[in-house]
Formats: structure tokens, C-alpha cells, sequence
């Protein structure tokens, strides 16, 4: 017997205890990230029950009579706990669906989680996906490492990582987010006439709801900042989800040395480095300049997939 309920803030130690439970789950899913810019969206997640018992969430959004799996994640679709079978997905599926069309929603925009993020194997809802005819709208493109079988970093890379050791740079662990949000700032609005996603204060507050989750590191020549990422830290991958440097950084090689640290020294024991997406407009566009970046360091591609679901 499977129920559907729509999740409210009742709900949110329910929920966390799932997401903490599941095989396919991240700290991105805790309530209290995924609702620090709840006034942003019109929340429609569900909670879902088997002999009321919870065993799965799915993380949305609505407008307009569309339900996305949520906008403001970089990935999602249904999380759920080790004991499910492919079967209990399928009707699992069924009963969502069937939810969704009772509120007047056309439309399922799912993203799923990458494999590299899963505890356990859990493409049980892309095949699910495929049963309900789902059409691929989306495929975005992360360079990714293996850690334990990384390829070596390019001769550029290397150059440029020669370079900030002559010039005894230095790497470390920081919380100072406002030197590096001005980098950051200034650099995609040079470049792209954008922001970053997260204000300065909304990461701030971010990094301390999850202080062991969102790390700063920056590279440094004297007290001045010249590079930085903000990486999320997921269980056994790393994930970059901002990289940025000043012209003088990047003429130092400061990020090369800032990831060979990273890569190299820190994180070593790490299962994956995942330096995020180098696409634009749903994976159409190959922001081919970053990924040559990611590409130098050993990344390789991994894919973020979007899919549709009309509910006609």
C-alpha cells in the first residue's frame, strides 16, 4: 500500500532522517538547505509511504502547472532507502504521477542524481523514468576524477603549477567568503554578465548550517587572496562548486596549485572529485574553454540528465 503525502514543515525531521537513511541522498536535500531561499519557489516535494511506513522523497518545486525536480538543486529526483526493489519503484512511480495529475500539474521536469553521489546503486527511477515515457530534454556535462585512479595533470597545468611554487604561493583552509565572492563576483560579471547562484550571505549562512559540508580554500601571495573554490563535500566526493581567480592569479598559476593541493594532498582518500558542470542551456552549449581546465587536471565526463514527463 503506497500514500503520497505533500511534504510541509512538520515534516522536515521526517524527511531528514530519510535523506540520511537513503542510498542516493546528500546534505543538498536537508531541509535547511534546500529552504534557505524557500521564498523563491513554490515548494511541492512529497513525502512517500509504504504501510505507512516512509521509505522515499522527492524533492520539487511548482509553477505553472509544472513540477520541477527541484530548481534550486543541482540535481535530484527520488530518494530513497536501500530496501526498495526496481518493482517498488515502478509503483512507487505510478502513485507520484497519479498525485501530480490529481493537482492539475502537465509536467515533470526530473533530474537524477550522478551515479558517483549514490551510497548504493539506485538507477532504479531512471528505468522507472523509461517505463512512463520520460523523453531526455536535458544533458549536462561534469568533468569528474577517480580517485583512485587518477590520469596526471597536463604539461599546462603542470607549467602553471611550477610557476606559483617558485613564487612560494600559498593554499589553505579559509572562511573568509567576502575576499572571495569579490573575486567571484567580479569575474562572472566580466565574463558572463551574471552573479554567482548564492549571495555572499546566503553562503555564509549556508557554511554555517553545514560547516563540515561547504569549505572554503583559497590560495594566498602575502595576505592577498588571488584564487579560491568552495567545494561541498558529500559523503566520499568532492564537488567544486565555485572556482575563481584574480588576474593576477591567473597569471600565477594559482588555481593550478590550488588544485594540486586538493587533489594531490588533501582529498586523496576521496572516492570522487567532481569539478561540476561546463554547460549551458540544458548541455546545448559546451563552455569548451572550462572544461579544457577541468579536462587538464584528469577530469572526465560525467553526465547531469534532464528528462520530461507529459502527464497527458
Amino acid at each position: 500500500m503506497i500514500s503520497i503525502k505533500r511534504y510541509t514543515a512538520s515534516d522536515k525531521t521526517a524527511w531528514d532522517n530519510l535523506i540520511g537513511q537513503s542510498k542516493n541522498g546528500t546534505f543538498l536535500f536537508f531541509r535547511n538547505y534546500m529552504d534557505y531561499h524557500a521564498d523563491r519557489f513554490t515548494d511541492h516535494s512529497c513525502l512517500i509511504y509504504r504501510k505507512e511506513k516512509l521509505v522515499a522523497v522527492f524533492p520539487a518545486n511548482m509553477q505553472d502547472a509544472v513540477v520541477y525536480s527541484h530548481q534550486g538543486l543541482t540535481y535530484g529526483g527520488l530518494i530513497y532507502t536501500h530496501k526498495l526493489s526496481a518493482t517498488d519503484i515502478l509503483v512507487i512511480f505510478e502513485h507520484l504521477l497519479q498525485h501530480y495529475r490529481d493537482n492539475k500539474i502537465n509536467k515533470i521536469i526530473y533530474k537524477t542524481v550522478p551515479y558517483i553521489y549514490h551510497d548504493y546503486p539506485a538507477q532504479e527511477d531512471v528505468y522507472a523514468l523509461f517505463r512512463n515515457g520520460a523523453r531526455l530534454t536535458g544533458c549536462n556535462l561534469s568533468a569528474t576524477i577517480p580517485m583512485k585512479n587518477k590520469l596526471k595533470f597536463t604539461e599546462s597545468r603542470k607549467s602553471g603549477l611550477r610557476k606559483a611554487q617558485n613564487l612560494q604561493l600559498n593554499c589553505s583552509h579559509s572562511i573568509d567568503f567576502d575576499a572571495f565572492w569579490e573575486i567571484l563576483a567580479s569575474n562572472l560579471g566580466a565574463k558572463y554578465e551574471v552573479r554567482p547562484v548564492h549571495s555572499v550571505e546566503e553562503i555564509k549562512y549556508l557554511h554555517r548550517l553545514f560547516p563540515e559540508n561547504i569549505q572554503l580554500y583559497t590560495v594566498g601571495k602575502g595576505p592577498d587572496i588571488l584564487a579560491g573554490v568552495v567545494l561541498y563535500i558529500c559523503k566520499k566526493i568532492v564537488h567544486v562548486q565555485y572556482i575563481s581567480a584574480g588576474y593576477e592569479g591567473k597569471e600565477l598559476g594559482a588555481l593550478d596549485m590550488l588544485f594540486d593541493y586538493l587533489i594531490n594532498t588533501l582529498y586523496t582518500d576521496f572516492d570522487y572529485f567532481d569539478f561540476g558542470q561546463s554547460t549551458e542551456q540544458m548541455g546545448h552549449v559546451l563552455n569548451e574553454n572550462l572544461l579544457f581546465q577541468k579536462e587538464g587536471f584528469g577530469g572526465r565526463g560525467i553526465v547531469y540528465p534532464v528528462y520530461e514527463i507529459n502527464m497527458d
